[in-house]
């Protein structure tokens, strides 16, 4: 089938896109925010095409899946079709509630497509989906899925790692302000986009915190695998798709203990709390301990694969999308 689908979410779509469909890429110029195309620092395989909105209509779209409000009006404009009525559609919901302009308190946050249902909405994790008011929109639970890049640990760099897009802007929200904590007991590497101005944000000493900004997936999980630990200092996010590839590659796990990583996270695997003092204490107990690092490594592998491998998430976004195209 032919699966229309923006590039919204670098990671989720590379795993999205190893299914057996056909996939529709828009692509603007200037690739902004309505057509960023296929990716450039992710390996997306030949079944993705990127089509620009002129050419949409001549395109035989089965189904679209939405990420945001926007989409809506981008399948009216570039198809003159209705998602949910005259063309399949899901919508899939990314974020935890409470992030967007408008959404209101948690946990009264109510679904932009809560007075829908003509359009399921998909959400990445049990906690969304219970903390949403989705009002009467049928809803589902398609957890992630990983391309598994390996087990790569090797803990070499007595260092902690740790992942995130654009801290600066987001701040509390991704625990950008737990970041001098966390430097205070380990050298650091913070990995991802929109790092510029860090440093200064959180007064970051730069021979304690190293910055490596938009690296391609596969450099930054090598560099990452080299770490002793993974770190998760995130607040209120999904659950982050860093973190189940962290552990897919091996590594130990020190995260707080909110959202959706308390089920994600076994305790074999590394240590959760809501007190950074005992995240810190377990950060310093990994950079001295590399055999105990490295058997909570094994077990965070294991609990990813089982819980977050390709085949079952691949398998699961097919049995959707055949339901909502009958």
């Amino acid at each position: 089938m032919k699966v229309l689908v923006w590039h919204v979410h670098g990671s989720w779509t590379t795993a999205f896109v190893q299914g057996g469909h056909e996939y529709l890429v828009p692509v603007v110029p200037g690739r902004g925010p309505d057509g960023l195309g296929r990716a450039r620092t992710w390996d997306w395989p030949a079944s993705v095409r990127e089509v620009t909105p002129e050419r949409l209509r001549e395109e035989d779209v089965d189904v679209v899946v939405l990420q945001r409000t926007r989409d809506l009006e981008l399948v009216r404009q570039w198809l003159g079709r209705e998602p949910g009525r005259d063309l399949p559609a899901v919508f899939l919901e990314h974020n935890a509630p409470g992030l967007e302009p408008g959404d209101g308190p948690v946990p009264h946050t109510r679904h932009p497509l809560g007075d829908r249902d003509d359009v399921p909405i998909a959400h990445v994790t049990h906690f969304n989906r219970l903390f949403y008011d989705n009002g009467r929109a049928p809803t589902t639970v398609i957890e992630h899925g990983i391309v598994d890049p390996g087990e790569r640990w090797t803990g070499e760099l007595a260092r902690a790692a740790v992942v995130t897009n654009e801290p600066v802007r987001r701040g509390r929200t991704v625990g950008a302000d737990l970041l001098p904590g966390l430097a205070a007991v380990a050298p650091v590497d913070v990995f991802g986009m929109g790092l510029a101005g860090l440093h200064e944000r959180h007064g970051l000493d730069p021979e304690r915190v190293a910055l490596h900004d938009d690296p391609p997936q596969a450099a930054m999980h090598a560099e990452l695998a080299r770490r002793r630990v993974y770190v998760h200092p995130v607040r209120w996010t999904s659950l982050g798709l860093s973190l189940l590839e962290a552990m897919h590659l091996g590594m130990p796990v020190v995260a707080l203990a909110t959202t959706e990583v308390v089920e994600a996270v076994p305790a074999e695997a590394g240590v959760l709390s809501t007190r950074p003092d005992v995240l810190w204490d377990a950060v310093r107990g990994y950079l001295h301990d590399e055999d105990a690092a490295r058997l909570a490594g094994k077990a965070a592998r294991a609990a990813a694969l089982e819980r977050y491998g390709l085949p079952r998430f691949l398998s699961d976004w097919d049995t959707l999308l055949e339901e909502v195209t009958r």
